[in-house]
């Protein structure tokens, strides 16, 4: 049987996550969230999300990390602004990312099991006998081993690079912490491949799921956007996306992202609609 928990992306007040009230009123026990802003991971903030959380029954599976000056306006944008990759904002962004870790750690005393932490690292450079390279995977190994002091995993999200470089680089770092967040419609959005042939080559080190859909841009792919659109109604093939989470034995939260926070009706309506798509599709596959 398929049992996975349905889950969805969620924000405090950062991201383009839906907000906790939304998530309750879905009916929805299990999250993944963008990091909240400095102001909102206080001790006491933290213990008053936690609460909210138990009052709703709500788990977290992951909380990504998030910077201010991260731009997805183009992919050339992305390159230059997000994650640990860029090198004049990497150490401010690392001494965050520790500080995120620490806020998954309060908020995930409620819970049985830890709270990963989820990365769009920011495009890692193809040449693995480069300086940058070699300097993004010392930052990396950092990471992990301070993250591991909470007993948490590195989830590493899919699309702007090739999954044979990801697994590479998840090589290279050698950590036993570092994992994959599979998102298969990055992989058409970066315009990087097919999403079901790249989930089984790294099947072995998924551990977290989008389930987001798009289309291929048409225009040149790598450097113009693809184009998201709702769960199963694009490229995905969400069916045999579906199914080959359940032939490799994927037993994680099947995590409903939906980047719309400036339509929030629409967006918590095409949420419902995945929900029970997903809902149909795991009933099928029994």
């Amino acid at each position: 049987m398929m049992n996975n928990p349905i889950g969805v992306f969620a924000s405090v007040d950062a991201g383009y996550g839906v907000p906790l009230d939304v998530v309750k009123e879905l009916g929805i026990k299990t999250i993944q969230m963008h990091t909240p802003t400095k102001a909102s991971r206080t001790d006491e903030k933290a213990q008053a999300f936690l609460q909210k959380l138990q009052e709703y029954g709500v788990t977290v599976s992951t909380v990504f990390l998030g910077f201010d000056g991260e731009t997805y306006e183009s992919i050339a944008r992305t390159a230059e602004t997000v994650g640990l990759v860029p090198e004049q904002s990497r150490q401010a962004r690392l001494t965050e990312s520790y500080e995120i870790s620490d806020f998954a750690a309060k908020i995930a005393a409620g819970q049985p099991t830890p709270i990963a932490i989820g990365s769009h690292i920011g495009f890692v450079p193809h040449d693995r006998s480069s300086s940058a390279y070699k300097s993004i995977v010392e930052t990396t190994q950092t990471l992990c081993d301070y993250i591991a002091k909470h007993n948490q995993e590195l989830h590493l999200e899919t699309g702007q690079e090739p999954v044979d470089l990801l697994m590479a680089f998840i090589a290279d770092v050698g950590r036993a912490n570092i994992f994959i967040n599979f998102d298969p419609a990055n992989l058409i959005l970066y315009g990087i491949g097919d999403p079901l042939g790249a989930l089984r080559a790294v099947a072995s080190k998924v551990r977290g799921v989008h389930c987001k859909d798009a289309t291929a841009t048409t225009g040149t792919p790598g450097v113009d956007w693809g184009c998201e659109v709702p769960f199963g109604t694009g490229q995905v093939k969400a069916e045999q996306f579906l199914r080959i989470l359940h032939e490799i034995g994927y037993a994680g939260p099947l995590t409903i992202e939906r980047e719309l926070s400036s339509e929030p009706e629409r967006q918590k309506a095409e949420i419902s609609q995945a929900v029970k798509l997903i809902e149909d599709l795991k009933a099928k596959i029994g």
